[in-house]
């Protein structure tokens, strides 16, 4: 299967002199593209041409996003099956692509898959983005085999059976997507710029009828948090409006109700938190976010997209991640 390994690069030529050669002697059999994002640091595209000349660059004129940038970079490749959408601060390991292309020539409703993440910090740690695959608790709040809200647990192969796990999302720190499935869902969705896009692509994917998966064979490390830091209030803002629009598009009407109300109360609260701690402009982002959303409502509430609204049949946790950790449950 042809297969691009594909990094989406905005003023990221730090990352791409540490990783990029790590990426390009470890993904044989899969052609290497840069797809930079109109950086405006001067010397990545002459960087690139002078030491990586077989490296194919897709040189985008404005910041779009993870979501755009990738979107626009895709429209310009051809004749490929897969792509591999990977950060520029990713270390993969020997081996991690053969596992990824062989699930996908053996199922072929496969339509998204990504690698085990674990921390570049701390290698035997799972890594926030994405550790083991992707879940859901029943009032929209996304967390993953491996990582919890905000602790990452050890790796010690508690999620290696099965081999290929079926999961509600994949993690777009490195997301191996069937192109076919990719532009049949729409692909990633300009307007969410970063932060969910992975999640609302992978629940589209579930309600045409692909699956989603994580493998345990295949291993890249992560250093995380290079595009928008935890404390950046554009994060907050991004995170807060896309969590709602992914719901009202892909979820059952009444679940998308309930949860919508609950969030709306869950991120008042959060933004009177932010307040208390003096980060008004975390609160701001909040009420920004909220106002954002409901400029977009009836285009996501009302979509062109007539497959049934519905939860995948994995990743789905029945009830509150919040509670079940407030209650000290470990078995998540």
């Amino acid at each position: 299967m042809r297969t691009a390994v594909a990094l989406l690069n905005y003023n990221g030529l730090h990352w791409l002199k540490q990783f990029l050669p790590l990426v390009t002697a470890r993904s044989a059999g899969a052609d290497v593209v840069v797809m930079d994002n109109g950086s405006t640091e001067a010397g990545t595209l002459e960087w690139l041409a002078a030491e990586h000349p077989s490296v194919r660059v897709i040189a985008l004129e404005q910041n779009l996003g993870y979501a755009g940038g990738y979107h626009e970079g895709l429209l310009q490749l051809e004749g490929y099956d897969l792509a591999v959408l990977m950060n520029t601060d990713i270390e993969p390991l020997e081996g991690w692509l053969d596992p990824l292309v062989a699930r996908f020539a053996a199922q072929p409703r496969l339509g998204a898959l990504q690698p085990k993440l674990r921390s570049y910090a701390e290698p035997d740690r799972f890594e926030y983005a994405g550790a083991m695959g992707g879940r859901m608790d029943t009032w929209g709040i996304p967390f993953t085999y491996g990582r919890v809200l905000d602790r990452c647990a050890l790796d010690h192969g508690q999620y290696d059976q099965p081999t290929y796990r079926p999961v509600f999302w994949a993690s777009g720190a490195c997301l191996a997507v069937r192109l076919e499935a990719y532009w049949a869902v729409g692909g990633l969705d300009p307007v969410f710029f970063a932060h969910m896009e992975e999640i609302d692509l992978c629940w589209r994917m579930h309600r045409h009828g692909w699956t989603v998966e994580a493998c345990s064979t295949s291993t890249v490390l992560h250093v995380g948090g290079g595009t928008l830091n935890a404390g950046s209030p554009r994060k907050t803002f991004l995170n807060v409006r896309n969590s709602l629009l992914t719901v009202v598009r892909n979820a059952p009407t009444l679940s998308a109700m309930r949860i919508v109300g609950f969030r709306l109360l869950l991120d008042g609260a959060a933004g009177l938190r932010f307040l208390l701690q003096r980060q008004p402009q975390h609160t701001w982002a909040v009420v920004q976010a909220h106002f954002d959303f409901y400029r977009l409502f009836s285009r996501y509430a009302v979509s062109r997209d007539r497959t049934p609204r519905r939860w995948p049949e994995y990743g789905v946790f029945k009830g509150s991640i919040l509670w079940a950790t407030r209650g000290g449950r470990r078995d998540l």
